[in-house]
This record gives structure tokens, C-alpha cells and sequence, in this order.
């Protein structure tokens, strides 16, 4: 049965959007596979790992006369033909029982398939509980301004993923992972009611890869225990983590009297170069601020030692500071911003670093002893 003909660019493309998702070597070898469908003139390409559904869709320009016809084939093997096929090669791709023929020029593979019933797709829940919509630039910068803040494989699960929140006017995004905690918002057209949820980190970081930079519009749908992003030709499907996220305003300190405003690529630089002696297990990071000067130190075992200074604006009472060199650098990488701000209270107190005349980003870091 002849189930597409297509060019390889057009599959490839689809292939590409959707395969980060699979999984090599998974207990459930359909895992491993992608599912193509062939329908209502659209070919659909859909990967999942049970906790993330995406499924890539293009027009149908065949001249095929069956109307349905769909197939599970190993994803990475199907992918990787494709990338060795000639530029502009036109491909097709016939199922017989549990093979797929795929044709392509003078080429011909033979690949084992899997039933396309026991393909594993997240149920399709149709009851939305809330719908919102955002440019799908802004969606890609919030989940930006947070994410390196989210936990990996901590014990609290909850930690392994982003808090967002629809209040008021604004979309927040919330990630820590107990050390640090990284807090931005977005303004939305509409007044929302108040709702929490938790994306897992996978979901995450497969949307700050899949949106552009652009003002397309991205639909946000909230359902049972699910939460779908529809943009461009994408439809991703992700189970929510269940849990209480920490008090986010609780961390966010405020009253602090000790401020410098610092260019932010000056800073990065600096702290890059010192980090090359930081202690390789506990990346450690002295800041002491003086009048008109923040000195940076780092050491480590070997008795070695680095030594950055730069000036600063600075009038208040020396402060003498501990960090872990990593979380400055992952908020310094992170922000495009020329300037930014960091604010102090004491030496046992977190720090909390913003942007001057922008008030939707705030990030905070906890102290180290040294």
C-alpha cells in the first residue's frame, strides 16, 4: 500500500521538529519509533515518551488516491536515511504487513515496523479548562529567562520543571532548584483568573528549542492534567507535574540598600576568565565591594588563585560575599541585556540581580560560605 510520496526536504523537516523526544534504547521499543499518518491531505508526524506528545503536520500533495494510511517506523534510522538521500530527492514510502519500503531515486531501504495500534498516543482531551494566546517570540524569551534555573532529578520533583502562572494581566515563569530561583512575567491582553502549573523540564527545554523568534501567535490550551502548544505546524502535548511549587514571593528579597549597576558582557568576561581557577567540585566565587571597586576571587585546591577587579559606582559599607561562580554565569549567558543590577543586603543574605527600568525580570541566589 502507497501511503506518501514527498520530497525528502519536506519529511526530513518534520522528522527533525520532532525526534529530540525519542528515545534510543526505551523498555517499550515503539518508543523508539515515530508514527506517520496520512490523512484529510495532511501528513502527520508524531513521537511521544508517554509524558510528551509532538506531532508535526504538513500538507498531503500526493496524487494518491487512498485516503488513510499511517505507519510506526524507527525514528533515528528513518531520519538518518533521509539526511544521506541526495538534495531534492523525491521519496516514497509503501507498508506491506510489518514492513516499510522506502524509495528514493535509485535508492531502496527495507524497514521493520511496529503495529500502529499499539503506538502509544497521549489521549486526545477535548474539555478545555482555559485558553490563552501569546507571540511566539515573548513565550520563547519567558521560558529563556528561567529555565537554566530549573532542578535536575532532584528528590522534590516538583523542582524539575517550571512554575507557570496566569494572574491578572501577566504569564510568570518560575524555576529553582533550591540554590536559586529564576522569576520573569509576560503581559497578556486579557484579565486571567489565577491558575498554577508545573511543566516538566523535558517539556521545557523542547519549547525553548521549537518556538522562533517571531510575533506568530502561539494557542495555550489548559486540560485535565495536560497542557497543549499549537504554533506554526506543531502541536506539543505535555502531562503536568503534580505538586506545590515553593512560595516564589517569599524568595524574591526586597529593602536592600547595596546596589551596582554593571555592564553585563564586562561582568561574564570577568567572571569567565576567574572561574578558570574556581574549584572544579564546589565552584566557588568571592565578591568584595568596596567603594568604587568589586573585586572577584577564585581558588582552588592546588593553592592557585584568580584576581579580577573593576570599578564600580559604589558609595556603601564593604560587603564580602560567597557564590557559586556557575549560577552568575547561567543568568549573565541567559540575558541580552547591556546593564543589569545587583543587589546585596548582608554576607549571609541572597543576592538578587535585575535589569534597571525593567521590572518583569528578577533572579536569585543564595550565598555559599567560602
Amino acid at each position: 500500500m502507497k501511503l506518501i510520496q514527498t520530497n525528502k526536504e519536506s519529511l526530513l523537516k518534520q522528522l527533525e521538529s520532532i525526534t529530540r523526544i525519542v528515545e534510543r534504547r526505551h523498555t517499550l521499543p515503539i518508543l523508539s519509533n515515530v508514527l506517520i499518518e496520512r490523512k484529510n491531505k495532511k501528513i502527520s508526524c508524531i513521537a511521544t515518551d508517554l509524558e510528551i506528545q509532538i506531532t508535526s503536520t504538513t500538507e498531503d500533495n500526493s496524487n494518491i488516491k487512498e485516503q488513510l494510511g499511517s505507519v510506526t517506523v524507527g525514528a533515528k534510522k528513518l531520519q538518518d536515511i533521509l539526511r544521506a538521500l541526495p538534495d531534492k530527492t523525491n521519496i516514497t514510502l509503501e507498508g506491506e504487513e510489518n514492513r516499510l519500503l522506502l524509495k528514493g531515486g535509485k535508492s531502496r531501504f527495507n524497514l521493520q515496523t511496529l503495529p500502529t495500534e499499539d503506538f502509544p498516543k497521549l489521549p486526545e482531551k477535548t474539555e478545555i479548562e482555559d485558553k490563552i494566546i501569546v507571540k511566539e517570540g515573548e513565550l520563547k524569551k519567558l521560558l529563556l529567562l528561567v529555565q537554566y534555573a530549573m532542578a535536575q532529578q532532584d528528590i522534590r520533583y516538583y523542582l524539575n520543571g517550571l512554575l507557570l502562572v496566569k494572574e491578572e494581566n501577566n504569564l510568570k515563569a518560575v524555576a529553582t532548584d533550591g540554590h536559586r530561583l529564576g522569576f520573569s512575567f509576560l503581559a497578556l491582553e486579557e484579565k486571567q483568573e489565577k491558575q498554577e502549573i508545573i511543566l516538566p523540564r523535558k517539556a521545557v527545554l523542547e519549547l525553548t528549542k521549537q518556538l522562533k523568534e517571531n510575533e506568530d501567535p502561539v494557542i495555550i490550551e489548559l486540560l485535565k492534567n495536560q497542557i497543549r502548544f499549537t504554533f506554526a505546524n506543531v502541536v506539543l502535548v505535555s502531562k503536568l507535574v503534580e505538586g506545590k511549587f515553593p512560595d516564589y514571593n517569599r524568595v524574591i528579597p526586597s529593602g536592600y540598600k547595596k546596589h551596582i549597576e554593571i555592564n553585563r558582557t564586562l561582568f561574564l568576561q570577568t567572571l569567565q576568565r576567574a572561574s578558570i581557577l574556581s574549584n572544579e567540585k564546589f565552584r566557588g566565587v568571592r565578591i568584595i565591594l568596596t567603594e568604587g571597586k568589586l573585586r572577584i576571587v577564585c581558588s582552588n585546591t592546588e593553592q592557585e588563585e584568580a584576581q579580577e577587579e573593576l570599578e564600580v559606582s559604589y558609595k556603601g559599607e564593604e560587603l564580602d560575599i560567597g557564590f557559586n561562580i556557575s549560577y552568575l554565569l547561567d543568568v549573565l549567558n541567559n540575558l541580552t541585556s547591556e546593564t543589569i543590577q545587583c543587589s546585596f543586603g548582608d554576607s549571609n543574605s541572597s543576592a538578587l540581580i535585575t535589569i534597571p527600568g525593567n521590572d518583569n525580570f528578577k533572579y536569585v541566589v543564595m550565598p555559599m560560605r567560602i
